[in-house]
């Protein structure tokens, strides 16, 4: 599909309400889904995430970013050339870009999915929302775009008739693979990996905009978008931020530690014991910490000297199903650096990786059976300044609507302490969401 390059563009803006909020999201889903492009992202009110806004999606494309000379490099031109709002992704895939030497070839591994490797683009139609107050920004009229998302049909999901899940490793393959990984560790490879798998579903026709309404009502995440490249979506649910710049200052948020939420009768209490089970698990913090030192260095190559530092170790914060234990990591961007080589020195992220980064990506082309694609990548968005926010693709739903073909993968970090049968339960922990969203039983597959 072919777009006119137009940089003489301007964006109409234009204040209105929001009455239903909830209805209105939904309609901006689904509305957004009707474009070659979209990005969404919904904060669900984290707001010690997102302090000042509630939706915020960008529809439709005045230019599309070329990528003949690699993502990164075609970045860093694209924003050069006119700075202006770019939306848009990074898939797994692009440690081939910033590892050459290592991944000199290109994965050929199965991908039900097919992405590109990075994606961005100049929207048409900007949509923030911040408490009930709509502000639309348009090459068109901002009323007329109101009216069209206002306006825009809102189907509730139907669960599809075909819901033959399928797993690509089977349970006891999976634990064979994970003693295999910590054999690596004991040998003194590396410290820690983080091994994914894919579950998957065949011939199925989905609503993307509907089933992501029903996966954000099952799992609110801070991070959580909606993205449609030509048929291809992305329904994400992500607690975790990747990778953040305001103005000089750029934080990466890594998540590693996991426990369940709990349930029934004295769920307060159980919720609180639980999180003090997490906060002091040798295990839990031990898989933290590799990935902050990772991270720490990571940021030091785009830094000041002296300027990365920890703000928070080991902080556990709840989500609807799991609570999580979260580090944040900041340094001062030296004024040498240009913002996009920050976020190649710091991709892929460490949290889904391991640690040394270079060896984990090594062992997980060995051991993991598909191509990642978008998952474990990051979709984001790029302000006129060159500030940005950028999410880690995990809790997520893939479809792909020309091969109805269905996906989405679960991983955890394996370790020296790391028991097989306890990780494999963690990958379904982190898929119940999912399975919720699909309305899958675990009976329903013989996992």
């Amino acid at each position: 599909m072919n777009f006119i390059t137009d940089l003489s563009f301007t964006r109409n803006i234009a204040t209105f309400p929001a009455r239903d909020f909830q209805l209105f999201k939904k309609q901006l889903f689904s509305w957004a889904g009707n474009f070659f492009s979209c990005v969404c992202f919904d904060s669900n009110d984290y707001a010690e995430f997102h302090p000042h806004r509630r939706l915020f999606a960008a529809a439709g494309e005045i230019e599309i970013m070329p990528a003949h000379d690699g993502v990164f490099s075609s970045l860093k031109k694209f924003f050069d050339q006119q700075p202006d709002w770019l939306f848009g992704f990074f898939s797994y895939d692009l440690k081939n870009e910033t590892e050459p030497k290592i991944f000199p070839q290109a994965d050929s591994r199965f991908d039900g999915i097919q992405f590109p490797a990075g994606y961005f683009f100049r929207p048409k139609h900007i949509v923030e929302v911040s408490d009930d107050t709509v502000v639309i920004h348009s090459t068109e009229n901002p009323k007329e775009i109101f009216e069209s998302i206002v306006n825009t049909a809102v189907h509730e999901f139907s669960p599809p008739e075909n819901k033959k899940l399928q797993h690509r490793i089977s349970r006891s393959e999976y634990i064979k693979i994970v003693r295999a990984i910590k054999e690596h560790i004991a040998q003194g490879d590396l410290y820690e990996m983080n091994f994914c798998q894919e579950f998957f579903v065949k011939d199925i026709s989905i609503n993307p905009a509907s089933l992501f309404s029903k996966l954000n009502e099952i799992s609110p995440s801070p991070f959580s978008c909606f993205v449609k490249h030509d048929e291809k979506f992305l329904l994400c649910a992500s607690p975790e931020r990747f990778l953040k710049k305001e103005r000089r200052k750029i934080f990466s948020q890594p998540m590693k530690g996991t426990i369940r939420r709990s349930e029934g009768v004295g769920e307060s209490e159980g919720d609180k014991k639980l999180i003090e089970v997490l906060r002091n698990d040798p295990k839990e913090r031990a898989e933290n910490v590799m990935i902050v030192d990772l991270v720490r260095n990571d940021l030091a190559r785009s830094a000041v000297p002296g300027s990365v530092k920890a703000d928070e170790l080991f902080g556990v914060y709840t989500f609807p199903q799991v609570h999580q234990m979260i580090s944040t990591i900041s340094a001062t961007l030296r004024d040498d650096v240009h913002f996009v080589d920050a976020i190649k020195h710091a991709f892929p992220m460490g949290s889904m990786t391991g640690a040394p980064k270079v060896m984990a990506m090594q062992l997980i082309d060995r051991y993991e059976k598909v191509k990642r694609g978008l998952f474990s990548g990051s979709v984001g968005s790029i302000s006129p300044e060159g500030d940005f926010d950028f999410n880690v693709v995990i809790r997520s739903l893939f479809y792909n609507a020309s091969s109805n073909y269905l996906s989405f993968q679960t991983g955890s970090a394996i370790t020296h302490e790391s028991i097989p049968e306890k990780e494999y339960e963690e990958c379904l922990l982190k898929a119940k969401a999912i399975m919720q969203a699909l309305q899958i039983h675990e009976g329903a597959v013989n996992f």
